[in-house]
C-alpha cells in the first residue's frame, strides 16, 4: 500500500507539470533546472525558485512603486527591473511570466502608463499563478520523500 501512495504522488506530480507545459507556464528550461538536482542537493529546485520568488516579489513591489508615483517617468528604471524579471524568469522557465515581462516592456518603451498598468496586473496574475501551481508541485514532491522513506518494522510472527 506504501507504494501505492508514492507512485500516485508521482503521477500526480507528473500530470502537474503536464499540465504548466501544455498551458505555456513552463517551458524546457524548468526540466534542465530539475536535471541539475540530485541525492546531494535534493532541495536544489525548490531552493532555486524560492530565490526567484523572493527576487520576483521585491521587483514586483518596485515596479509597482514606480508606476504608483503620480509624477512617474522613470521608465528606463522600469526596463532594468523588467530585464531583471525576465532574466530570473527564463533562468527557471517561467515562460508566461517572462512573456508578460517582454510586453511590460514594450509598453514601458513607448512610455504607455496605461499599458505598464495592465501588463502589471497581467504580470501580477501569472506570477501568482505560478507561485500557487509551483508550490502545490513542491508540497507534492515533499509528500513523495516522506512517503517513499517511511519504514514500518515487520512484525514477528511467533
Amino acid at each position: 500500500m506504501l507504494g501505492w501512495g508514492v507512485d500516485r504522488l508521482r503521477a500526480d506530480m507528473s500530470r502537474l507539470l503536464a499540465i504548466l507545459f501544455h498551458q505555456g507556464v513552463l517551458d524546457e528550461q524548468f526540466l534542465q533546472l530539475q536535471q541539475l538536482q540530485d541525492e546531494s542537493s535534493p532541495n536544489f529546485v525548490s531552493e532555486v525558485v524560492n530565490i526567484y520568488f523572493h527576487e520576483s516579489e521585491k521587483l514586483l513591489r518596485n515596479l509597482r512603486g514606480l508606476l504608483m508615483d503620480r509624477e512617474f517617468s522613470d521608465y528606463k528604471k522600469m526596463g532594468i527591473h523588467l530585464n531583471q524579471f525576465m532574466g530570473s524568469s527564463s533562468s527557471i522557465g517561467a515562460n508566461r511570466v517572462r512573456n508578460v515581462c517582454v510586453a511590460f516592456r514594450a509598453a514601458s518603451e513607448q512610455n504607455n502608463r496605461a499599458g505598464c498598468l495592465r501588463a502589471l496586473e497581467l504580470l501580477e496574475h501569472e506570477y501568482c499563478y505560478l507561485k500557487s501551481k509551483l508550490h502545490e508541485l513542491f508540497q507534492m514532491e515533499q509528500q513523495r520523500v516522506l512517503a517513499a522513506g517511511v519504514r514500518y518494522p515487520l512484525q514477528q510472527q511467533h
